[in-house]
């Protein structure tokens, strides 16, 4: 079977009677709250004035195309989501949306949303959004995610633009500051996704994902969490040492950097099968704390900047 043909399964041909519920869990709110977040915050950071209505705007294209881009996937991925636990009660495998339907909801939304942020704000931002979607749904999705067990590293590259894609709303240019955003979570993401294929790797395996535990094995697994989560650690902190931030956004990412660190050398020790899960799981929780944490500091000082001119004018 070709990769076309892989792709073109239609896992329900029949018309749907789906709720708006059903098409709100296409959109993948949980991503898209995290893509929201971690653009507002590339968005804060960006300099010069910004008018409300253009900031909402572009956080608004922003998630609708994270939205469009899970619907996409959703479209492509309905034979792999019916064979996992973890995703056989989307939509498209419960039979509530047909893969068709989700093609065009998610190609409608993808659309309007680069076009939105392209025309009311610029093409700068509208472009990087379109090629946002374009990497997430055809080459991590339809490329990368079947083939490779690479498919986490260079796949996260998707999930680590939309500070980029808000920046350049704001300046319509791209720079360091954002592409220093772009590098934590492109790092953070291995580490956070392989987590979660060491204790699903049975689910991996089933759907004929390969996944770097089901490939190479556990233990080099393990081992790639731990090296990454080093990187991780010294990326996380250049804003800071570069001179960005201040010692106050150190110190946090110090410490959060700490806790990966220590989780992730207890996954690597930890090869006996119940305290392996323990472990992976306790890292892969930590691992949304910790970036949600990092960018929350990120945002907080920002604030703080923004408003010491007017408490010490005051």
């Amino acid at each position: 079977m070709s990769v076309l043909d892989h792709h073109a399964v239609d896992i329900n041909p029949r018309i749907s009677e789906a709720e708006v519920r059903d098409y709100i869990a296409l959109l993948k709110p949980r991503v898209m709250s995290l893509v929201i977040f971690t653009a507002l915050v590339g968005m804060a950071m960006a300099p010069g004035h910004f008018h409300w209505v253009l900031a909402i705007t572009s956080l608004l294209c922003i998630a609708v195309g994270a939205g469009a881009s899970g619907a996409l996937n959703m479209a492509l991925e309905g034979d792999i989501d019916a064979k996992m636990s973890r995703t056989a009660n989307r939509p498209i495998p419960r039979g509530r949306i047909t893969r068709p339907e989700a093609m065009t909801f998610g190609m409608t939304l993808a659309f309007f949303s680069v076009m939105t942020l392209g025309i009311l704000v610029n093409w700068i931002a509208g472009a990087l959004l379109a090629f946002t979607i374009f990497f997430y749904v055809v080459i991590y999705t339809m490329g990368l995610k079947r083939w490779t067990a690479q498919n986490i590293v260079i796949g996260g590259a998707a999930g680590a633009l939309p500070p980029v894609v808000a920046w350049a709303a704001v300046t319509g240019t791209v720079d360091v500051e954002p592409l220093l955003l772009f590098a934590i979570i492109f790092f953070w993401t291995p580490p956070h996704f392989w987590a979660l294929a060491l204790f699903r790797s049975d689910d991996y395996a089933r759907a004929g994902i390969p996944m770097l535990p089901n490939v190479a094995g556990p233990d080099a697994t393990r081992l790639q969490i731990l090296l990454y989560t080093i990187v991780l650690i010294a990326v996380a902190a250049a804003p800071w040492a570069l001179g960005y931030f201040d010692a106050i956004y150190g110190v946090v990412s110090l410490i959060l950097g700490a806790g990966m660190l220590v989780l992730a050398i207890n996954v690597y020790m930890r090869r006996e099968r119940s305290q392996s899960l323990r472990a992976t799981r306790k890292l892969f929780a930590f691992s949304i704390l910790y970036l949600f944490v990092l960018f929350a500091t990120l945002l907080a000082e920002v604030v703080f900047r923004a408003l010491a001119p007017m408490v010490g004018g005051a």
